[in-house]
This record gives C-alpha cells, structure tokens and sequence, in this order.
C-alpha cells in the first residue's frame, strides 16, 4: 500500500482560506444583487444588522452553513451556483442599549432569501439559543417564502421556525421587522410573534397576486393583497408602520426599551426627569359636559405619562380603542383606553382582538396595565353578531380575568353594560379602580334604559317626550354617576382628573409586590 502524504499547508495559507470563506459569506448574493437591493431603497441584510446594534456588538453564528439538499441536480440546476455561505439568513447576537439580544436577517442577495431546510434550522436554533439565555429575539424578514428548489424540505425548514415561536411565546419577547417581501409559509412566523413593524415597501401574504387571480379570478397589487397599510389598518397583522428601513430599526430599539429581556424581569425602570406628583388642572375641563360629545382620549393620555411620552400600538387598526406603552413616574405601564373621538369608543370585534392581545402580551411580561374607560358597549349591529362579537368580546374577559400584573382602572366618562365588566373591572380582577366625577356607570346608557324601564307608563302620558325627559334626570341621578359603585365598592376612589397621575403613580408603587398563586393547568382554553 502506497501512503501519499500531501504538502502541509503553512499557517498562512490557512488563515488566508479563512479570510477567503469570510469575505465570501460577507458578499452574499454578490456585488450586483447588493446594487439591486440598493435601488430598491433598502439595505442589504448586515447593514440593517450595523444600523440596529450597538456598534461592533454583533456576533455571526453558522455563517458556513449550506444548504445540504440535492433536488438542485435533480432539477438539473449547478449545485455550486445555489451553494452560498450561511445559506440566505444571517444569525448571532449582540446589544441594543446595552441589552443582550439574539438577531436574524435574510438575506434577499442569497436566492430571494428564500427558506430552506439549512435556513430555517438556523433560525430556529437561533430562537432556542435566546430561551436559554433569557433575552429577546428579533427577525429582520426579506423573503419570498419557502424555497421551491427544496420541496418538502424547505417546508420542514418553516415548520422548525414556527415551533421554535411557540416555544419563545411568552417566555421572551419576539419583534419582527418585514422589509421586503415576506410570502408564503415565510409569513406564519411573524404572525407568531409579539409584534410586527412593517415599512412601506414592504408586503407579506399566503398567495401571491398571480395565484389568487388563478384561484378567483380576481386581479389585485401586492399592495392592495397585503402591503404595510392594509396590515396596518384593515387585517391588523402589523403592528407599526413606517417609512424606511432605518425607522423599523430605530422603531424597533425604542419599542424594546418598554420590555423586558424575559418574562421573569420586570420592564426597565429609567427616571425620565417627570415629577410623579405632577398635577395637571387640565384634566378637570378635558371631558365635554355633554356625554355624548365626543373628545380625544389620547389627549389625557399625553398630559398623564411621563413627558407626553406614548408608543401606540396598531394606532390605524380598530380605532376606538387605543392601547400602547408609556412610563408613569418612571415606571412601564401599558395602557388600553376607549377612543370616544370614533364611533364613541364602542368595542368591536376588531377592537376587542387588539385590546385582548395586548392584555395578555403585558400579562406575559410583568407590564402593569392600566386603563381609561369610556365606552357606551359592545358594538350592535346583524354583521357584528354574525362575525361573533360574543366571542371575540369575550376574549377581553378572559385577558383581563387572567392577569396577574397590577391592573389600575380609570373610569373616564361611560361604562356601560357588559364593556363596564369587560375593561379592567373589580369584577374581573382589578386592583385599584379609580374614577372622575363624570363617570356614568350603568347596565345601559340612560335613555336606553328609561325608554325600556317606561315605555308602557310613557304611552300613558299626554306628553310621553317629557315624561321621559323627566325620568331620564332621576335617572342619571340615581345610576349614570360612580357614587353608587362607590357605595358597594366597586370603585377605590372618586377623583378630580388633574390628580390622576399621582394616584396611579401611588397605585403602581403599592402594587409592586403584588403576586398571584395560580390554580395548575395545561393552559386556558381562550375563545379564540
């Protein structure tokens, strides 16, 4: 047997393969498709990953994965020309704000960043690697979806991705950043995170325009399907809406640094300079004396947190009702409030998703919640009932019912019937439940309720009009006012407006401690 020793190669030479292997997988899909992305105004996938870490943070994981399939030389296409390093995505950690962070980016150089069975291991692997080091993960999403080339396998690859976002829900925070296409199987893993940031450019689907033209007949854009305004204000799959690549990932460090690394931390604590007794007697005159009038809720919300501070949360999608993260005194709140300026901040089945889901994204991360109340119900309506606002209100129920954050309610002006129940009442739960002088709390609103209670007696009367009108004064005497919830206790305090502030402040503090034994279970059945 003939032993054949090949030439030792000197230290060099392997440092310079090295080199060659880096500068390769830096390039990505090469010079020409970086220029591509260019034009398109976007970045190119590390870009975005330099603009959104803290400088010379960002650490690269797998970066010499390739794709292992071999359908390519069954499909007769060159397997070198489809063999690129880190295989489309790229995966590590870093900081933003001096806070551990796990980041993947894809590539749209690398074949459309299209996912494949390697790509998607990645990611996964990736997401696994923050539950175990307790800190967010963020996706930066430029795809066009499952890699075809791959079949199945690429299928396998996306489902890896989807279960590994179940296994971070509610165990560490999930921001996804769509900016580009993102379509397909692809689109499932954002919609199985806490937030989605969409830019304008930006689109994300099932099927594409060509296949819903094939399945329906219907021709359509990419933006009409599913561009960043109709995920921002019809569907409600993306959370915020912006302009540029450069504001999701400025949008992105401001958003984290309301949250926790993990749902054992409590949210950052920063002194923001706002005195926590500041009074404001603005308040006092905010609400109209008429209780139909309406008036911009987001109004009190600016003059009650800190610095007039307040990041919105779906600010286009179901707009009677607000939710979003401000600091009181410092300390992380997440607020939900009724919007009487639309609709007279009645809840639908929009409007109730988007206050559930939220409800339940603070309770999952130590986020006390408080809320503004002035509702006059549940929206009415055959189109309401039919789509199932029982079901879909009854989702708030069970977010609120299931907290066990510090839970803070301000009665504003109505709340009436079940939406009273609904929105952070003693009755599900609440700790503290403030309310204005205007509050006006009742089974219905009065002249719903004096037209039922006095129909047959008004029919009597030769002037039915002013016999109610004569009943609906007792009545808002009696009932649409917050004393006779004080009387039973359903109320903490009755309170002048310009003082809101401070007693939450005072709220937050005495509830710092506050824990909450849980009966085992699996989990809840929530009537999703």
């Amino acid at each position: 047997m003939i032993l054949v020793v090949e030439e030792r190669r000197t230290l060099d030479e392997l440092f310079d393969q090295l080199r060659e292997l880096r500068r390769k997988s830096i390039e990505g899909g090469g010079p020409e498709k970086i220029k591509i992305q260019h034009s398109k105004g976007k970045l190119t996938a590390r870009e975005r990953l330099e603009r959104l870490l803290d400088p010379g943070t960002f650490q690269e994981l797998e970066w010499l994965v390739t794709t292992r399939s071999r359908y390519y030389e069954e499909l007769g296409i060159d397997f070198k020309k489809v063999k690129y390093l880190g295989d489309g995505v790229i995966i590590g950690y870093g900081k933003i704000d001096g806070r551990l962070v796990y980041v993947f980016a894809q590539d749209f150089t690398v074949m459309g960043g299209s996912i494949g069975e390697a790509h998607g291991a990645k990611i996964a692997r990736l997401i696994d690697m923050a539950i175990t080091n307790q800190a967010p993960v963020i996706g930066l999403y430029d795809s066009g979806g499952a890699r075809i080339q791959e079949g199945v396998a690429a299928l396998h690859g996306c489902g890896l991705i989807f279960a590994a976002n179940v296994r971070a829900s509610g165990v560490i925070p999930q921001i996804s950043l769509i900016l580009g296409p993102c379509a397909g199987a692809a689109a499932y893993s954002p919609a199985l995170t806490d937030f989605v940031i969409m830019t304008k450019k930006s689109f994300m689907f099932i099927t594409g325009p060509e296949v819903v033209k094939a399945a329906t007949g219907v021709e359509v854009t990419f933006e009409e399907l599913g561009g960043a305004h109709i995920h921002g204000a019809v569907s409600g799959c993306a959370h915020f809406v912006v302009d540029t690549d450069e504001d999701a990932l400025a949008l992105t460090r401001k958003l984290l640094s309301y949250l926790p690394s993990n749902n054992t931390e409590d949210p950052p604590y920063m002194d923001t300079g706002d005195p926590w007794d500041r009074e404001d007697p603005e308040l006092d005159s905010i609400v109209p004396p008429d209780p139909a009038q309406p008036f911009d809720m987001r109004e009190i919300i600016y003059r009650i947190v800190d610095n007039g501070e307040f990041l919105e949360v779906q600010k286009d999608f179901a707009k009677t009702a607000i939710v979003g993260f401000a600091r009181i005194g410092g300390y992380v709140v997440g607020i939900v409030a009724n919007q009487p300026l639309v609709n007279a901040g009645v809840i639908d089945i929009d409007s109730a998703d988007k206050i559930a889901r939220f409800v339940r994204f603070c309770d999952s991360f130590n986020i006390p919640i408080v809320t503004f109340v002035d509702t006059p119900g549940f929206m009415p309506g055959i189109d309401q009932e039919h789509g199932g606002i029982i079901r879909h209100g009854a989702k708030i129920l069970y977010a609120y019912a299931e907290a066990t954050v510090p839970i803070i309610t301000v009665i504003v002006r109505k709340a009436y019937g079940g939406a009273y129940i609904a929105l952070g009442s003693r009755s599900l739960g609440a700790d503290i439940v403030f309310a204005w002088p205007t509050a006006e709390i009742a089974v219905m609103g009065p002249e719903g309720a004096v037209r039922i209670l006095y129909r047959k007696e008004a029919a009597k009367k030769p002037n039915p009009e002013e016999f109610i009108k004569q009943k609906l004064i007792e009545y808002r005497r009696l009932f649409a006012n917050p004393y006779r919830a004080a009387e039973l206790g359903y109320i903490d305090d009755v309170i002048e407006p310009r003082v809101t502030r401070k007693k939450i402040y005072m709220a937050l503090e005495a509830l710092q401690a506050k824990r909450e034994e849980i009966l085992p279970r699996k989990h809840g059945n929530i009537p999703l």
